[in-house]
């Protein structure tokens, strides 16, 4: 004889008779379903294509709903912030540069403001000098949306753009080895200036990258902003309204996906941005696609202020004046393309045995900064990356700690994907753009 958990029932002459009663759905099948607490944990990460680096998401499905996620980071940790205390002001810039490695120089320049304002020399930085790392930031931060374009677009499947994304990266990254000498990690902003000037073969591969560009965006918006797939993809996901981000401190494109037009450019200029002209792009819907259209959006108005800086760039020199900071800005390279020239050392030793001891005391010593702390903020493209810096008079840093948008940002990933799909995680956790080399400093 066989029995029913789902009603009561009854034997009659007409036979057995259910009777089906109102009740609470999941009491119900609680009491008769044997996988229906059954929640499945999965580790997604640490090596997970989609996580933009070495980030691991704990997983709760019940399903391929998403009932709990967590983020576990420290797989590329660094001590970057650690490493600056033992070494000299100037010297730290060739590690701040590796902390978010798809935006170095925001990284340089933040730092750069914080050492110059300890300094009291903010004032006392070249015109030409700003404008210049006005132009280097605004560089990168195309190529960064840039990465971000191609790498969300090939985790939902549109492989097409991966390649036309980087293709258009390697260009900016030809510009920066052209005036830097590197593709990354530069080291080019440097406390009072930068470390050398813009050769004319940069200024005419930016004119040729200003003409391209545009072209290309509207190529990437007729392959991805009607397809159909792309649309459903990111429609509706992940989403993270205004009041949400500022409960969790998440700024950048996110923020301004969600409506809110924050920007330290506008809202806290530096660097003279208050002289540029250009838009803060926002969207309303606070979903993958509203992060994807202010992304687009924020390559077009960098191309404004790209444009506008290499107008604005007028003879002069790149490093303040004062002797007793400036490091070495017009070096020479040798033969080898690696040392100095022979000229370039000739000048140095040529010159007074003072002079020279100076210039050695300055290279291996490094300058005093008087006691004191500073915070300076900057619109890096993930949001306001700030840095407090410490000094307590000596020739290196006591500490220096960075507020870094993509550690922040991250938090937001389980607000965002809690009872979503699984397969919605993967374009939430894109459209936050985390780049862990930023959280493990």
């Amino acid at each position: 004889m066989t029995t029913s958990n789902y009603a009561t029932e009854r034997e009659t002459t007409e036979g057995r008779v259910f009777t089906v009663t109102g009740g609470d759905w999941d009491q119900i099948v609680s009491g008769t379903d044997p996988i229906n607490d059954e929640r499945i944990v999965v580790n997604m990460g640490p090596q997970h294509p989609s996580t933009h680096g070495v980030l691991r998401l704990i997983l709760e499905l019940e399903g391929e709903t998403v009932r709990e996620a967590r983020s576990v980071i420290g797989y590329l940790h660094t001590g970057i912030e650690k490493n600056l205390e033992y070494r000299n002001w100037v010297q730290g810039t060739t590690f701040v540069t590796r902390m978010d490695y798809l935006a170095p120089l925001f990284n340089e320049t933040a730092y750069s403001l914080a050492v110059e304002k300890l300094l009291g020399i903010t004032d006392d930085i070249t015109e030409r000098a700003t404008t210049i790392r006005v132009l280097m930031m605004e560089l990168n931060r195309i190529a960064s949306h840039l990465v971000w374009v191609a790498t969300t677009a090939m985790e939902l499947g549109a492989i097409n753009m991966m390649l036309y994304g980087f293709r258009e990266r390697e260009y900016i990254l030809d510009i920066f080895e052209s005036v830097t000498g590197l593709r990354m990690n530069h080291a080019y902003v440097r406390p009072g200036g930068v470390a050398q000037d813009v050769p004319d073969e940069a200024i005419v591969k930016i004119h040729r990258f200003l003409k391209m560009m545009p072209k290309r965006l509207k190529e990437y918006e007729d392959l991805l902003s009607g397809q159909p797939i792309w649309i459903e993809r990111t429609t509706n996901v992940a989403v993270l309204d205004a009041t949400g981000c500022l409960a969790l401190g998440v700024t950048g494109p996110v923020l301004r996906s969600a409506g809110l037009a924050w920007d330290l450019r506008k809202t806290m200029p530096y660097c003279g941005y208050e002289t540029y002209e250009f838009d803060v792009p926002t969207h309303t819907d606070g979903d993958v696609w509203g992060r994807y259209l202010v992304r687009l959006a924020e390559i077009r108005e960098s191309l404004k202020l790209v444009e506008q800086a290499v107008d604005r760039l007028k003879p002069g020199p790149v490093m303040v004046a004062d002797r007793k900071i400036a490091w070495p800005a017009q070096l020479a390279i040798g033969v080898d393309g690696m040392g100095n020239s022979l000229e370039h050392v000739a000048k140095i030793m040529g010159q007074s045995m003072e002079s020279l001891i100076h210039h050695f005391k300055l290279v291996t010593e490094g300058f005093r900064v008087p006691p004191g702390q500073v915070y300076v903020g900057i619109e890096s493209p993930r949001g306001e990356l700030g840095v407090h810096a410490v000094s307590d008079g000596g020739t290196r840093p006591y500490r220096v700690h960075y507020r870094e948008p993509s550690f922040v940002n991250l938090q937001a990933l389980p607000a965002m994907s809690e009872g979503g799909l699984i397969a919605d995680v993967i374009a939430g956790g894109a459209s936050l753009d985390p780049v862990m080399g930023g959280c493990d400093r």
